[in-house]
């Protein structure tokens, strides 16, 4: 499964870990994260994130 980072404050989004507190139990790929997730660290949308290059 791809990760997905936030370029800004350098948050990856890892299907293998997640972010269960906050809706995304391990597992979850990106498409199936929910519409209002937001990113942990900086606070913004899925919209403000680009496909990790591995």
């Amino acid at each position: 499964m791809k990760k997905y980072v936030r370029d800004v404050c350098g948050y990856i989004y890892d299907p293998e870990k997640c972010d269960p507190a906050n809706g995304a139990p391990p597992g979850t790929k990106w498409e199936d994260v929910p519409a209002d997730w937001v990113c942990p660290d900086c606070g913004v949308g899925k919209d403000q994130f680009s496909p990790a290059e591995d």
